[in-house]
């Protein structure tokens, strides 16, 4: 991404990659109804009872909970669905001055998933069934991880989802280490030492996740020290946000530069472009949809580009934080290097990626990889007006290996097509072949003479990009990349020919 850093390098106070929204989610071996079925065999409990034994044991965690707020000295309150608790429990933390401790429990009726007993020919059987359940949400200030929550199931089995911001926890650590910064809400706007930072943010995937999660589940679940007895949580990484968040000096220089990105992302990244982004290729046994989407909102816009349940966003915090944000929900999208088990043999390779908490560290190379790609692909919109008065150059003839070749015309409709095929998106991770150029200019022809005169014409222009330095040939490959000055001078072209010279005609 630093194509994009050296354009606005002069406008920002710093960079941070950081993860954002980090939810965890803990599972006991009680999830299939076979093994409900061992566990209640084990207790002696019929299923003809199951209607009292789900209920029973809910109301004990009903009464923990109680008892733990009451003992902590804050409130036990029944939210309905439609109440926002994080941020009523914001506002009890700014109220009460609370720096460190439990804030609030908050429960409220929710659909869950758990077992029922269901009837019909012979005996009857234990189902996976949907019902609804009491959920418990316990707000903690903690002295690492900041304001967070555990969200608890009051049925079998018993889920557990830990919920916390990655922002959060580097603020305490700022807060520590004694560094200042200002933060809005979940950004930061300014940090005094920004590569301290980005260190402290990195060590985050470090930490004993297993350990720490577990503690705050022996906390909330009384069950786990009788009934439970044995049962330990499998945790794993439920949903992942990874931001890069690029800070301005003001909100003037974000605005100068943002609505360009805006409509650069919502107008010129193709579905390829998106795949590209986020590790991926197109490809026929491809099942899913690619999806750009922007909109409006309250202060400012932001686009997203979904792929399955995936995506990258882009959008503005607080009107001076650019923020790129990766969100990973179906990590098995992606590959992570491990043992396994290929034509009946372990094996050190790439598989799909599981959710386990172990591959957190995976989530933040893969999703600060895309973040950067997507800024890599943007950079060629940040200030196309800087690169107007360099378009006559173009223009002139220049010489390649000894020859002399004719200049560029910025308004002929032909050097604009090549020019924004050039520049695409997917190009600017792995570059790009004479044929990427080929097959976007015209429909590949089947005759061989033709196809081969197509050929050469596509080397002609490449030569010609070659000659007034627009491109460069990768060394030891058939491909190309474009150079800064080439994003520049071809970015500033197709601004000039798609905006500025409609909108100069039809003022005149």
């Amino acid at each position: 991404m630093q194509e994009f850093l050296n354009v606005v390098h002069d406008q920002i106070t710093g960079v941070l990659h950081c993860f954002d929204r980090l939810i965890f989610r803990g599972h006991l071996p009680l999830t299939s109804t076979s093994y409900m079925s061992s566990f209640l065999n084990h207790h002696n409990v019929l299923l003809k009872d199951l209607k009292s034994f789900l209920p029973r044991h809910a109301a004990r965690l009903k009464e923990h909970a109680e008892a733990f707020a009451a003992k902590a000295g804050r409130p036990y309150r029944y939210l309905n669905t439609h109440q926002r608790k994080n941020d009523e429990a914001r506002a009890m933390v700014e109220q009460d001055g609370i720096e460190q401790g439990l804030v609030c429990v908050f429960a409220a009726v929710e659909p869950c998933r758990s077992f029922a007993m269901r009837g019909g020919e012979g005996r009857p059987t234990l189902v996976s069934a949907k019902r609804k359940c009491l959920f418990l949400y316990y707000y903690f200030m903690d002295r690492d991880l900041g304001l967070m929550h555990v969200r608890l199931q009051t049925w079998f089995p018993f889920e557990i989802q830990v919920y916390l911001n990655g922002h959060d926890v580097l603020a305490r650590k700022l807060d520590r280490h004694g560094i200042a910064y200002t933060k809005v809400d979940n950004a930061f706007t300014w940090i005094a030492d920004p590569a301290r930072a980005q260190r402290f943010a990195d060590r985050l995937v470090d930490r004993n996740w297993p350990r720490i999660l577990s503690a705050f589940a022996q906390r909330v679940n009384p069950l786990l020290a009788d009934l439970l007895e044995g049962m330990t949580y499998y945790w794993v990484t439920d949903q992942s946000e990874f931001a890069t968040d690029i800070m301005f000096r003001s909100q003037t220089s974000l605005q100068a530069v943002y609505p360009k990105l805006l409509r650069h992302a919502t107008l010129c990244f193709s579905a390829e472009d998106v795949l590209s982004f986020l590790g991926r290729k197109l490809h026929p046994q491809f099942a899913g949809e690619v999806i750009t989407d922007c909109k409006r909102r309250y202060p400012g816009a932001r686009v997203k580009h979904r792929m399955k349940e995936n995506w990258i966003k882009m959008y503005d915090k607080h009107g001076c934080v650019l923020r790129i944000e990766t969100v990973i929900n179906r990590p098995r999208e992606f590959k992570v290097r491990r043992k396994g088990i290929r034509r009946g043999e372990q094996v050190i390779d790439w598989f799909p990626m599981a959710k386990g908490v172990c591959n957190l560290y995976r989530y933040r190379q893969v999703s600060l990889q895309a973040n950067r790609r997507y800024l890599d692909a943007l950079a060629a919109a940040a200030v196309p007006s800087e690169s107007y008065p360099l378009l006559h150059r173009v223009c002139e003839p220049a010489r390649f290996q000894g020859r002399r070749v004719r200049g560029l015309n910025p308004l002929a409709p032909a050097d604009v097509r090549l020019f924004a095929t050039v520049i695409r998106g997917e190009h600017s991770i792995a570059g790009f072949r004479s044929g990427d150029v080929a097959r976007r200019g015209r429909k590949p022809s089947r005759d061989p003479l033709v196809a081969k005169r197509e050929c050469a014409r596509t080397g002609r222009q490449l030569q010609k990009l070659r000659a007034h330095g627009l491109i460069a040939k990768i060394p030891r490959t058939h491909r190309y990349r474009v150079t800064p000055h080439g994003y520049k001078l071809m970015v500033a072209a197709v601004h000039l020919y798609e905006e500025g010279m409609p909108q100069l005609l039809q003022a005149a």
